[in-house]
């Protein structure tokens, strides 16, 4: 995979899966502009990934509800490594969760503060436009570059509870990132959607059911995402990529 000094955009990229892949990308001597809203962890990993080299990692605070801020960190990596040629929409979570809902408290979805359920469609599916947005803007100049969206097998599933997160999901996965992938055909900008079942970024995660009988490691998703990126895998363009175990093969309502 022939990926010397290519740049990175990441976003969520302090913790889980857009840690791993910042870290792995580096490792082969390839530069990363690591973007995350949480200030303290994100610096200190990126200082960790950049004393480890050969690649370089560098740091930029960035709340992805925020089209402004995409845009300045899209800046700040063109300015410091002169190129984006793959970005990746790592942030994202469900909202009942991430916000702490009290579901007791809250039992039902038509229960649940609408508040959260936009903090869910802001970061799970506006963010993931936002990006491209920005980064396509760049992409467009140097005729390449590869946009890769993150869905779910929520977004296949559902959820009668969380219900913003499927729907997010599913939007990026299949409509957002089709229509990406069709303005940028003839820039030679690519758009898939990686859409993972249960990973082992929380404890909770090994709890959920698959065919191989476990979750995922972020690294496999990593390198999935890898495959995508290079030659080999260049002719993936403008579709969804389940990597669940089999989960979306169970018949799991019967």
């Amino acid at each position: 995979m022939r990926f010397e000094g290519k740049c990175a955009f990441i976003t969520g990229a302090a913790s889980g899966m857009g840690l791993t892949f910042s870290e792995c990308w580096t490792a082969e001597g390839r530069n990363v502009l690591m973007c995350d809203v949480n200030e303290e962890v994100l610096r200190q990993k990126a200082e960790e990934i950049g004393r480890k080299g050969p690649g370089r990692a560098s740091a930029c605070v960035c709340d992805v509800r925020d089209y402004s801020q995409i845009r300045a960190a899209r800046d700040r990596a063109v300015a410091e490594f002169g190129s984006i040629d793959i970005s990746v929409s790592f942030a994202g979570g469900t909202a009942v969760r991430v916000c702490g809902v009290d579901r007791e408290k809250y039992p039902e979805f038509p229960d649940v503060p609408i508040e959260v359920f936009d903090w869910g469609l802001d970061v799970n599916l506006r963010a993931q436009l936002y990006v491209a947005h920005a980064v396509m803007a760049q992409m467009r100049e140097q005729r390449s570059g590869l946009v890769v969206n993150i869905g779910s097998i929520t977004g296949e599933e559902g959820d009668g509870y969380g219900v913003e997160y499927g729907t997010a999901k599913s939007g990026a996965m299949y409509g957002l990132t089709k229509s990406l992938a069709q303005y940028g055909a003839k820039y030679g900008i690519r758009c898939v959607c990686v859409s993972p079942g249960p990973v082992l970024t929380r404890p909770a995660m090994a709890n959920m059911k698959t065919l191989e009988g476990r979750a995922a490691e972020p690294r496999e998703i990593v390198d999935l995402i890898f495959y995508i990126a290079s030659e080999q895998g260049s002719f993936i363009n403008g579709t969804n990529i389940m990597i669940d175990g089999g989960r979306n093969a169970i018949g799991r309502w019967h």
